[in-house]
Parts: structure tokens; C-alpha cells; sequence
């Protein structure tokens, strides 16, 4: 399970377990974020802070929705006590509480939320694969689907606040083009696979690596417009090949979505496809 540090320790045996799960992870990211928001607004960034509040706010949404789902099936709200093996933790706040706040962006925030809610999405297809009853089996497929449609909004935020990123940057910041990401992404790829130059995942990234200096290649010769001049683009993200993939793929989501000929839009399409095969290769360890 790419998604997830660990699969379940257990199974769901009961409505009541199922609604105190969900209540429990909601809290999680609840408390996640509002720590996270104090923060913010203790170092000055009341620009992050908000963003931080907001997702307290979604979170506390969700949180209203499983009581009264709870309520509504079982006749009383959640109990923390129905749970009979112990939580792994689905909320992380990928070390955003210990780094500078200058290496955090509203973009920042928004993915770690989209990567957590897709471990809760992952955490309920496994239990749904998983659970003893019908009942129990359609109760935590709709989990799963509702964590999807919070993905799905998650995502739509990150997507504005990059383009909020994009425009806001000013005239002397170092602009990038595509083909110097895919550059950038190549050579972190190549540097980490010399790492494991011996084990099956050495070879994968090393393939990775080579797609990306291609695409690169072929963003030189035949550039999506308008280039040169992509984005300004926080240190920390170019420093993972994580983080820049993620970049990547919003930037080519993004032409998918806008340029004004089919050919580059079908491009830019594919190119997304080949950089979510490397995320997905990435979050399995690859």
C-alpha cells in the first residue's frame, strides 16, 4: 500500500467501530492543522495561518458529517472506545512543523493535505477490501468516496493558490522553463538512483531519470507555450524530486487544461502521464 506506512493492524467488525475511526482521524488532522496554524501566526505568516484554519474548518465539516452519519445509523455519536486495535497516524505534517516558515507556501500546505486525505482514501478502500459484512463493506466505500471528493477539492485549491504563486512572482526572481524543471528533475533522479545503484529501485529511477532529460530535450526543440518563463519556484521544491514532480504535473495539468491548440494540449497531457508514473514510482520507494 504506497499510500500508507503500514497496512491496518485490523478489520472493522461493527458500525459503531467504523464511525469512531472516522471521527478519529478527523480529529487527527484537525488537531494537525490548528497546530500548524498556531504556529503560523505565532512566526507572523498569518497568510499560511489562514490557509491552515481553512482546512481546520473542512476538516471540522467532515468531522460534523461522520456524528451525525453516526447518529443517524447507530442512534448515538461516535465513541472513541468502539476502536479495538490501535491507529496508525494517516495525518503528516511532512515535517512543515519543524522547517522555516519562509520554506512553506500556501501550494506547500495544500499538497500535504492532498497527500493526507489520500491516505484516508487508501486506508478505507483497504478496509473496505477487508470488511466481514455488506453492510460494513458499502459503509467504508463511502468513506473512501467521500475522502476522494476532498481530494478533489483539496486539489483545486493547491491549483489556485499555484497560480496565485505564479503571478505574485516579481521580475528579478529566477524564472524556469519546463525543460530546465525536467532538467532539474532528471539529475535528482540520476543522483538517487547512484544511491541504489545495486537494488531493483536503482534501475527504475535511472529509467525515470532518462524520460525526464528526454522530456527536457524535447521541451528545448519544441517549447509549450508560453516560454520560456514557467515559475519562481521556493528552493525546498526543487530540492526533492518529489516535491518538483508535483510541481510538474500541476504545471502540465494546468497547460492540459488552457493552451489553445489540441496538439499542445495533448502533449502537455502526456507529459502529466508519464510524471504521475514517476510519483507513483516515487511513493513506492522506487
Amino acid at each position: 500500500m504506497p499510500l500508507l506506512g503500514n497496512e491496518p493492524s485490523g478489520t472493522v467488525e461493527t458500525m459503531e467501530e467504523l464511525f469512531a475511526i472516522a471521527a478519529a482521524m478527523e480529529q487527527e488532522a484537525i488537531a494537525g492543522y490548528a497546530s500548524l496554524a498556531g504556529r503560523m501566526r505565532k512566526e507572523g505568516r498569518h497568510d499560511l495561518a489562514s490557509v491552515f484554519e481553512k482546512l481546520v474548518e473542512e476538516e471540522s465539516g467532515h468531522l460534523g458529517n461522520v456524528a451525525y452519519w453516526s447518529q443517524h445509523t447507530t442512534g448515538k455519536a461516535p465513541d472513541p472506545s468502539a476502536v479495538r486495535w490501535s491507529l496508525d497516524p494517516t495525518f503528516d505534517d511532512e515535517g512543515t512543523s519543524l522547517v522555516a516558515p519562509e520554506l512553506i507556501s500556501a501550494y506547500r500546505a495544500f499538497s500535504i493535505a492532498v497527500r493526507n486525505e489520500e491516505r484516508a482514501f487508501a486506508f478505507w478502500t483497504y478496509l473496505a477490501s477487508r470488511s466481514p459484512s455488506t453492510q460494513l463493506r458499502e459503509a467504508a466505500e463511502q468513506m473512501a468516496r467521500e475522502e476522494l471528493t476532498h481530494v478533489a477539492t483539496l486539489r483545486r485549491e493547491r491549483r489556485r493558490a499555484f497560480h496565485l504563486q505564479r503571478e505574485a512572482m516579481s521580475g528579478e526572481a529566477r524564472q524556469w522553463s519546463l525543460a530546465a524543471l525536467e532538467e532539474r528533475l532528471s539529475a535528482l533522479l540520476s543522483a538517487r538512483a547512484a544511491g541504489d545503484a545495486q537494488a531493483p529501485a536503482g534501475a527504475v529511477l535511472a529509467n525515470l531519470s532518462a524520460e525526464a532529460s528526454a522530456r527536457a530535450s524535447a521541451l528545448t526543440r519544441h517549447p509549450l507555450p508560453p516560454a520560456p518563463a514557467f515559475a519562481s519556484l521556493e528552493p525546498a521544491v526543487l530540492e526533492t524530486p518529489q516535491a518538483l514532480s508535483e510541481a510538474l504535473l500541476d504545471a502540465y495539468l494546468d497547460f492540459a487544461e488552457r493552451l489553445p491548440d489540441e496538439a499542445g494540449r495533448d502533449r502537455a497531457q502526456t507529459h502529466a502521464a508519464r510524471i504521475l508514473d514517476c510519483i507513483s514510482a516515487l511513493r513506492m520507494g522506487g
